[in-house]
């Protein structure tokens, strides 16, 4: 447990405590910029279990001076990195509720009518949430199409104009310098501003669905870097698509609207105050991720699945069917405002930002000879992924060690952004893959050494937004792309877009997974045509389909939201079962090699993500080997001095406290009373909440839960709260906070069972007891997280500062 190494992490602008009493370091970020300043895990000694405050007085000026001392070292030119290794950084959310006596008091006084109002509010904040996110969808659409379509005008004219009289490498200058330019704004805004904003943010919002809390990912600021990255990223020309964003920007705005408040704005509006705690907020949460999945594919059943296979940790049928109203409201908001914006306000016929388009089952149709070759696709699409999320793997360790500074992030997306419209001209350039003109759907046709009346194909899947390229692969008739253009693109561009994925960019992987599948499954079909002389089911569209759903499966190992997904973008239910195959077949291929695209980054950032069910050979530990201890313990009348002391102490930064009852004149200590949060105390602290000192009788003023609510979600550090001396003596009573009846477990009780009380009731702490019910040790998320299962068994990852 003693081993350190210094890595990055999604955000490290935080000096985030610990609920382990382990205290946080800042951090450089994967995505971003922060101080790498050393840090050393503390090794826990079980020299006693036990442990009722008593600390020597604290300076905390000096605290804050050593703090201020500690954060401007030298920047490493290497970071190393152990993938065996637990962060210690990262808190968890309190998503169970504390039911204390003023939690039991306002429940107790609510009635019928009030639960209902309570009711209609949730309803009303999902249907805002389905809206906004709507319209911040159509935002980024709208943009998108007008900024490319002005940058490709200007290079095709360009081109145009140097074909006939020489000099196309000016053009070429031109492409890359108008895509270096545009990523180069799109990446300094995300990893100067805001580096949480980085990728698609769908593991982090999996992340915090699970109950870490990820600095900084559900703010106001997060929401406008990430909405304004992607469009950045897209128009740059990059590998990379807008859909997978729009889950992250989803779950933003439903954070936001459910507390009814801006800490970034400075505004409160006291509308939604009884939704102030991790429990509600994080239902909302799920419900705007689903709807960023509805706005960005036109699939309100796709996203409330996605919400519940890759996202939400605890789910109910209320929730299902709330979460359900908000992913509809985003597909008819986003269908209404673009239907009016391209002329035809009746006709809803734009569903999401990608729509597949029609697949006509008669003409497409397949047969049950070509299950067969559906299920080897999906093998296919399970190999490449595997081999995608393996190169990457490598390429962010690369980036984790190397590549941390801010302004090397930079010039490192611009470097992408110029050899990908490098490798796109070269290719257009190189190929003489000319169809004719007549009857083509394509937005910006390149002639460049084709005869008049023709076009080059290579350039109608390089010269277009991503989102246009896949509808074109799909439906495109047959002979509108020859076997070596569709080869060379899928190699290209499977290189190009495992490159692109974790670059300082807001961007996603959907698009440019769907991109590679489509363009080698149209090669597929295109194959088997000639196989066949030809044949009628042999349509190189359907295979296109196929093959996006393989590679999108074998990467990010989604299989019933992405089944719903494809279907309900194609709007062919007759599909749905050729994909489901597809789908399973490419996850477990996949899984044989290596882990998801999602999974593998949450765990090169050591998150302790907890999965659904411990490790299968685990039966062996017990609570008592797996707790941590000794533990600090709080008496239910405690000392004001000695509460401020256990707070200030930075070696150890517990935010739950067991309360036991004690006699403050012996050492014997009886069993355990309740328990109460590190946020608890510094609210009482903050409004001076004592008893005088020997007249246990007297408080001077009675707190609500409002006091705790209009604190919430940033509680103020111990360090900014002033107790004087005379203070210090006084008496703090906390029987009314603290919640009376936590959940507990014996010593004995087997990991397995420890892992799945844990999991399944979203603990924070589990108190574990003796046969006496006095405190013997605690379990946090850290510590059911280090056990998980390696190639040679179970395996214990190291706890560390990082």
């Amino acid at each position: 447990m003693a081993n350190v190494a210094k890595k990055v992490s999604w955000s490290g602008r935080d000096r985030d405590d610990d609920e382990d009493g382990r205290a946080g370091e800042t951090t450089p970020l994967l995505n971003g910029t922060g101080p790498g300043a050393a840090g050393t895990a503390r090794q826990l000694t079980p020299s006693s279990f036990l442990r009722i405050g008593q600390l020597s007085n604290v300076d905390l000026n000096e605290d804050i001076h050593e703090l201020q001392t500690e954060l401007p070292r030298q920047r490493p030119n290497e970071i190393p990195h152990n993938e065996k290794l637990l962060s210690l950084k990262y808190e968890s959310l309190d998503y169970d509720n504390s039911e204390n006596q003023l939690f039991l008091e306002e429940e107790r006084r609510i009635n019928h009518a009030a639960f209902r109002t309570v009711e209609i509010k949730r309803w009303v904040i999902c249907a805002m949430i389905g809206i906004l996110t709507g319209l911040v969808a159509c935002f980024i659409d709208i943009v998108v199409e007008n900024l490319a379509g002005l940058k490709y005008r200007v290079v095709k004219d360009n081109i145009d104009k140097f074909t006939a009289k020489g000099g196309l490498s000016f053009s070429l200058l031109l492409w890359a310098t108008l895509n270096a330019s545009v990523v180069m704004v799109g990446s300094v805004i995300v990893a100067f501003i805001e580096p949480v904003a980085a990728g698609s943010g769908i593991p982090q919002i999996k992340c915090y669905l699970n109950g870490v809390k990820i600095p900084h990912v559900v703010r106001l600021k997060t929401l406008v870097i990430k909405v304004c990255g992607v469009i950045l990223s897209v128009v740059g020309g990059l590998a990379v698509g807008k859909e997978g964003p729009m889950i992250h920007s989803g779950a933003v705005i439903a954070a936001g609207i459910s507390q009814g408040r801006s800490t970034s704005l400075k505004r409160d509006f006291k509308i939604f105050e009884y939704f102030r705690r991790d429990t509600e907020k994080r239902d909302f949460v799920s419900a705007g991720a689903a709807a960023g999945v509805s706005a960005a594919f036109g699939a309100p059943v796709g996203g409330v699945l996605f919400s519940l296979e890759e996202g939400a940790s605890f789910w109910n049928q209320f929730l299902t069917w709330r979460i359900f109203f908000a992913s509809m409201i985003s597909t008819f908001t986003l269908n209404s405002v673009l239907s009016v914006y391209h002329g035809n306000a009746w006709d809803l016929s734009s569903p999401g930002l990608i729509n597949f388009g029609r697949f006509d089952s008669e003409k497409m149709g397949y047969t049950i000879q070509e299950i067969p070759i559906f299920i080897f696709m999906g093998v296919v699409g399970g190999i490449l992924g595997a081999l995608f999320n393996a190169l990457n793997y490598w390429l962010t360790m690369f980036r984790i060690r190397y590549i941390h500074r801010p302004c090397l992030q930079v010039v490192e997306a611009m470097l992408v952004a110029a050899v990908t419209a490098t490798v796109g001209f070269v290719m257009i350039y190189c190929s003489r893959d000319c169809q004719p003109i007549q009857g083509s759907s394509v937005a910006y046709p390149l002639q460049l050494f084709c005869a008049d009346g023709e076009y080059n194909s290579m350039a109608t899947a390089f010269f277009n937004t991503p989102e246009k390229s896949v509808v074109n692969l799909f439906h495109d008739p047959p002979g509108s792309y020859n076997p070596m253009t569709l080869g060379m693109f899928t190699l290209m561009y499977f290189f190009l877009a495992c490159w692109t994925y974790g670059l300082t960019v807001s961007a996603g992987v959907f698009i440019p997974s769907l991109l590679i599948g489509a363009a080698w499954g149209r090669l597929f079909g295109i194959s088997l045509s000639y196989l066949t002389k030809g044949s009628i089911w042999a349509d190189p569209g359907k295979y296109a389909l196929m093959g996006a759903a393989a590679q999108l499966g074998g990467i990010v190992r989604m299989t019933l939201s992405l089944t719903v997904i494809m279907m309900e973008a194609t709007g062919n239910v007759t599909y749905g079962f050729p994909i489901m195959l597809v789908l399973m077949t490419a996850k477990i291929v996949g899984d044989y090699f290596v882990e998801g695209l999602y999974d593998m980054h949450i765990q090169l950032q050591s998150v302790p993500f907890l999965h659904w069910e411990a490790p299968v050979t685990s039966h062996s530990l017990t609570a008592r080997e797996v707790m941590s201890t000794p533990v600090t313990c709080l008496r239910r009348i405690e000392r004001v001095g000695t509460v401020v002391d256990i707070l200030s102490d930075t070696s150890s930064n517990h935010n739950g406290f067991p309360v036991v009852e004690s006699n403050p004149d012996t050492t014997q200590v009886a069993g355990l009373r309740g328990l109460i949060l590190r946020s608890q105390l510094i609210v009482l602290l903050k409004h001076k909440v004592f008893v005088e000192r020997a007249n246990l009788s007297l408080v001077q003023r009675r707190l609500k839960l409002k006091d705790f609510r209009d604190a919430y979600p940033r509680f103020p550090p111990i360090q900014s709260i002033h107790v004087s001396q005379d203070e210090r003596e006084c008496m703090i009573d906390l029987s009314e906070f603290m919640n009376p009846s936590p959940y507990t477990v014996p010593q004995e009780a087997s990991l397995p069972r420890v892992f799945k009380l844990f999991r399944a009731l979203g603990l924070r702490h589990l108190v574990v007891v003796d046969n006496r019910n006095e405190v013997v040790g605690m379990v946090t998320r850290k510590d059911l997280a280090r056990y998980r299962l390696g190639k040679e068994g179970l395996e214990e990852l190291s706890l560390a500062q990082t």
